[in-house]
């Protein structure tokens, strides 16, 4: 195991063994295992990442049980994000031939989400996408696209269902 993989590793067993009502525990764990964190991080029991210093939370971060995180390349995620249960969140990818798969290839590309959001529980977000500022996710969709600020998107693939207003501008 590579010293990026032992690091996540290792650091997402700290997060799992502090005690969930142990908050200044649970803010050291996840400042220790990212590469930032805003004011305020919390990180719910079920935590995975891939490297873990390659994700970078703003203010008020919550990543609700089971969240996973392949941070191969940067996640960058702004002030007052909500991320549900199950939800996955990769930045690699595989070649669609078997020769580049058999030798373990990857393809990375950084995903970048907004302030304002909130992603439902069991979404998957793919490598290269980026979320606008106050979009809601809805739960289960599947974002393979960017998605533009004030939207609500859902569904495999993810599509626009409507324009969100914004009330803190």
């Amino acid at each position: 195991m590579d010293a990026l993989k032992l690091h996540a590793v290792k650091g997402c067993q700290r997060l799992e063994s502090v005690d969930v009502t142990d908050h200044e525990g649970k803010e050291k764990a996840i400042r220790k295992l990212f590469g930032s964190a805003g004011k305020n991080p919390n990180v719910l029991p079920g935590f995975i990442c891939d490297n873990g210093r390659n994700i970078h939370v703003g203010d008020q971060f919550l990543a609700n049980y089971h969240v996973t995180i392949l941070d191969v390349r940067e996640v960058n995620i702004g002030d007052n994000v909500m991320i549900g249960p199950g939800t996955l969140i990769s930045t690699v990818n595989h070649p669609m031939l078997p020769s580049g798969r058999r030798r373990h290839l990857g393809i990375a590309k950084p995903v970048t989400i907004g302030n304002d959001v909130w992603i439902g529980g069991n979404v998957v977000i793919v490598p290269g996408v980026s979320i606008g500022n106050n979009c809601v996710i809805a739960a289960g969709a599947v974002v393979t696209k960017d998605v533009p600020d004030n939207s609500l998107v859902g569904g495999v693939p993810a599509r626009l269902i409507r324009t969100l207003e914004n009330d803190v501008d």
